[in-house]
């Protein structure tokens, strides 16, 4: 028991400590709120007024129709250009896209000649590039379709495919951008203020202090986790709750509770790796510098912006080791599918288990670190 209320004292000391510091609360508050909101709104990955030109080399029907296809809000109203324009006009970067029409198009479509459209894509914009060229291939075929079939309402197949988006029904990056903001920065502010924590102590002079007190230097770890843990839990749940369902009115339909005990787990995992990287630093830049790697890591590699499917086997299995990873599973499964604990238990287990590995870690460096002070 007097552990217990030592760790609880303890960690009121370090609520009071963060809660006085207007650069951490600052940051705090920053990230949970006009971050999320501007990479939601900023990032876009579906394709938007998209700028496209047609150069049209036949004049007939059939490329006029192909030309008044292309409509808002996926693409801007097609310019007619000439053949001498297109080179200049993609270099310049005026179209995202070009798409030239053959001279007597139309009349090999009828003759059944399978004439080639040429689709001119400006490669640098790599999001746009690959989903706008699969847009501008849905609507050449749909229109050379309905022309070869002389019926407007398209041509009678023996079967249909229907595609059918799950939990975000019209592809919304918003959607996706948001939740996963939240998720990327609780493991950001996770290693910064945990860190920042011990560097405080060290820069004050409050870490001889310590020494001197009848506590052990797990008490003062575990202190500093639920602490930090608490003030990182309450604020992604308040963001959750307030930025993405109130201001941004983007829906969350799993349990924010599940989401709220899961990175409190998770929490328990990244705050003891933050403070042991402290344990390499003296200062707040130098600690800056080693942590900035760390969580870009973490961030990049935990399967929310990559997908583990795209990366070689040998990262993905690697990637298995970090608590990121599996975070990022739970909560991509519980906030976006409404997945329950019986279906995540394994990743809060695995969390869990590499949080103990970082605390062990974490506690022997921590004790080097006190005993070297004294």
């Amino acid at each position: 028991m007097r552990a217990l209320r030592n760790i609880f004292r303890l960690g009121l000391k370090e609520l009071w400590s963060l809660f006085r510091d207007p650069v951490l609360m600052a940051l705090v508050v920053y990230t949970f709120t006009a971050a999320v909101y501007a990479v939601a709104h900023g990032v876009q990955t579906e394709v938007r007024n998209a700028a496209i030109a047609v150069v049209d080399e036949d004049r007939s029907i059939l490329s006029g129709r192909i030309r008044g296809a292309f409509l808002p809000p996926q693409f801007r109203d097609a310019d007619l250009i000439g053949i001498s324009e297109m080179e200049q006009a993609l270099d310049t970067g005026r179209y995202s896209f070009v798409l030239h029409v053959p001279a007597r198009f139309e009349a090999d479509v009828l003759a059944g000649r399978q004439p080639s459209l040429q689709l001119n894509v400006d490669a640098t914009a790599m999001t746009l590039a690959g989903n706008g060229t699969a847009y501008i291939q849905r609507i050449v075929q749909d229109e050379l379709a309905v022309f070869l079939s002389g019926d407007d309402a398209g041509t009678a197949l023996p079967a249909s495919l229907v595609p059918r988006a799950r939990f975000n029904p019209n592809l919304q990056s918003q959607w996706f951008f948001a939740v996963m903001q939240v998720i990327g920065n609780v493991t950001i502010l996770s290693v910064v203020l945990s860190g920042a924590a011990v560097i405080r102590e060290r820069e004050h002079g409050t870490i001889e202090h310590l020494m001197v007190m009848p506590v052990t230097a797990l008490e003062i770890m575990l202190a500093k986790i639920w602490a930090n843990g608490l003030v990182i839990v309450a604020a992604a749940v308040l963001s959750l709750l307030v930025v993405v369902e109130g201001l941004m009115g983007i829906p969350v339909p799993g349990s924010i509770p599940v989401f709220a005990v899961g990175a409190a787990v998770y929490l328990f995992a990244v705050t003891s790796l933050g403070i042991m990287l402290a344990t390499f630093a003296t200062t707040m830049p130098q600690f800056g510098l080693l942590a900035i790697p760390v969580f870009v890591v973490l961030y990049l590699l935990s399967g929310g912006v990559t997908p583990l499917e795209a990366m070689p086997d040998l990262l993905r299995n690697l990637m298995q080791l970090s608590p990121a990873t599996h975070f990022t599973s739970f909560a991509e499964a519980v906030l976006y599918r409404d997945a329950g604990l019986l279906l995540v238990w394994k990743e809060l287990l695995a969390v869990a288990c590499i949080g103990g590995v970082f605390l062990a870690l974490a506690l022997s460096r921590f004790r080097g670190t006190m005993a070297a002070a004294r």
